[in-house]
């Protein structure tokens, strides 16, 4: 069964001791399941990082559950001619230290995100077309564009302002919690790497408030013990609920589960640069000559021996979508044209001996355990079905906090990763992970796999310019298009998000996954 809803809250039936405590009625605690690496909001461009920095400080303009655009500390934003924004600040803001939000904050980000140094998969995408800020007063900015930009709305969605007395602080005094100044609903107080982050309510917050007067955040990566931690009263809600306990949740009239269909993709990254790949071997375990990932025909048959509707099936149990492109098609930009690759091993079979590869060849898949829907799984099953066609796959799957690195620093051969749009269309997909990796330009951030196509590029480079929304999806869809049927990198599918929470709390899950103690409330 598929659950293709946005969002679906379930009340569930059973006992089961969750009872607070009147001592600790304003406290939450939440259980991730992902490690957070850092607390810089600007040091890498990583879902459970960005998830917690929401906590603490703000965006110009936020996006709520489903993506769209709404304001926070820009009140407004307006396209003036051909290359100028003119965004207005809300006045009246405060940081946690107590001095003003004004636009020198602004500009003082957008510097410092261009200087953080030894960013595994850097912000500067969504900065990057900002060719210079004037500060108008203290509460109006104009953002110079080269050329029409209409993107920028979206990429003002996508990184956090900082005070400006941090414009040159060192990632590693965000940790330490000096530089951590924000104008967000809470205040960072305790940070242990690996094990928890708890913070307190900015009773100064400029918005709504949240429920909650102190929260605390524990990192528990594994599913069970997750599980185990709600049912046990550890902890009110988790995130990731494993697909195999949602049926037996169902049964416990004290939890209460929310789902939504997320924007997150699964997928596999290949080494399309070096022309010797480290991790494929011949069948006596001798080192290929040649890169057999730069051959399309081999590409297209790893892609065709994946039985996508039996991952979601049986590995997903039912909880994700097949995936055939970057995004569902109920995204902007997306492309009618493309759908789930059909599983056709037969066909694999033959394009593997036409690129010279007639008894296959002994490849390692990496990946993490701990990170996304059943990520383990899912790459063990791809390993299975490869074997069909004759090659000979090895898994090596490790905890996020370790493989990310090697991930970002083109260690591997062939590897999962999942992303999630940040935009809530194509064109954050295809700048980070398709798009030809250029440090100087932002683009490819997260192209780990280091994928080149000019003809993609030049299509993307035109849809970022287009202002005329028909026309600029139109070229996404093209773009799209271009790298999929290219096999840039290989859709497996489209995540499935559900949390758990105890009864009497509610959640309104969110399309970027988020988990966030802001939007927990208690049931009225």
């Amino acid at each position: 069964m598929t659950i293709a809803k946005r969002t679906l809250g379930v009340a569930l039936g059973a006992a089961l001791g969750l009872a607070a405590g009147s001592a600790a009625a304003q406290d939450l605690t939440v259980a991730l399941g992902a490690s957070v690496t850092s607390l810089d909001p600007h040091f890498h461009a990583l879902g459970p990082n960005n998830n917690m920095a929401q906590h603490v400080f703000n965006n110009l303009i936020e996006q709520d559950a489903n993506q769209r655009l709404v304001p926070a500390l820009a009140t407004s934003w307006t396209a003036k001619g051909d290359d100028t924004w003119v965004i207005k600040l809300r006045p009246g803001v405060k940081f946690h230290d107590g001095s003003d939000f004004t636009a020198e904050d602004v500009v003082a980000t957008i510097k410092r995100i261009a200087w953080v140094p030894n960013s595994p998969s850097a912000f500067t995408i969504y900065t990057k077309a900002i060719k210079n800020v004037v500060v108008v007063d203290p509460l109006t900015i104009e953002l110079k564009t080269d050329g029409p930009y209409p993107l920028m709305p979206n990429d003002l969605s996508n990184f956090f302002i900082v005070s400006k007395k941090s414009v040159e602080a060192p990632t590693e005094d965000f940790n330490r919690l000096t530089a951590a100044i924000g104008t967000g609903p809470y205040k960072y107080t305790d940070y242990a790497r690996g094990e928890r982050i708890v913070m307190e309510r900015n009773e100064a917050y400029w918005g709504k408030k949240p429920e909650w007067k102190k929260t605390t955040f524990r990192l528990i990566t594994n599913p069970a013990a997750r599980v185990s931690a709600l049912l046990a009263g550890d902890v009110q809600m988790i995130e990731a609920v494993p697909t195999a306990d949602i049926e037996k949740l169902k049964g416990n009239a004290n939890v209460t589960l929310a789902q939504a269909a997320s924007n997150r993709l699964i997928y596999l990254h290949m080494d399309h640069q070096r022309d010797t790949t480290p991790f494929f071997t011949d069948k006596s375990g001798k080192p290929l000559a040649k890169n057999p990932l730069k051959d399309l025909r081999v590409r297209q048959a790893l892609s065709k021996s994946i039985n996508r509707d039996g991952i979601v099936e049986r590995v997903m149990e039912g909880v994700g979508v097949p995936a055939g492109q970057l995004l569902a098609e109920s995204f902007f930009g997306t492309s009618p044209n493309l759908k789930p690759e059909k599983y056709d091993p037969d066909g694999a079979k033959k394009l593997l001996a036409d690129a010279g590869y007639p008894n296959g060849f002994t490849v390692t898949i990496h990946g993490p355990n701990d990170r996304y829907i059943n990520d383990g799984r899912v790459i063990q099953t791809v390993a299975q079905m490869w074997s069909r066609i004759g090659i000979e796959a090895k898994v090596e799957a490790l905890p996020w906090a370790t493989y990310a690195a090697k991930a970002s620093n083109q260690e591997y051969s062939i590897f999962l990763v999942g992303w999630g749009s940040g935009t809530g269309e194509t064109s954050s997909t295809l700048r980070s992970l398709l798009a030809t990796f250029n440090k100087e330009t932002g683009m490819g951030q997260a192209n780990r796999g280091r994928y080149s196509n000019p003809e993609l590029d030049k299509t993307l480079a035109e849809a970022l310019r287009t202002v005329d929304d028909k026309k600029r999806g139109e070229l996404l869809a093209k773009a799209s298009e271009i790298g999929v049927r290219d096999v840039g990198i290989i859709p497996l599918h489209y995540e499935v998000s559900t949390w758990g929470l105890k009864k009497g709390l509610t959640y309104v899950g969110r399309a970027g996954q988020e988990t966030l103690a802001t939007e927990v409330t208690t049931a009225k």
